[in-house]
């Protein structure tokens, strides 16, 4: 996955921090034995995705385009060859 840059984008980054909070919000209500903070938490872990899919229809994520999924075997060599 380094190789294809994957997740170095403005939206991956900022859902993965949102998320990455609701994560430690979730834990820390799960410790302390309440369900409505570890709901809450869960939610804002679902938030973090909804906006890192919302950031990439924005364009702020990686072009499709540019995604080695995307590309012909022949592209790819070529890439790899210049960078």
């Amino acid at each position: 996955m380094a190789g294809s840059s994957h997740g170095h984008t403005p939206a991956a980054w900022t859902g993965v921090i949102i998320a990455f909070i609701g994560f430690c919000v979730a834990g820390m209500f799960m410790v302390a034995a309440r369900p409505a903070g570890f709901w809450a938490g869960m939610a804002v872990v679902l938030l973090g995705g909804v906006v890192g899919y919302i950031m990439r229809m924005m364009g702020l994520g990686q072009p499709k385009q540019n995604h080695p999924v995307h590309q012909v075997a022949d592209d790819r060599t070529a890439a790899g060859a210049q960078g």
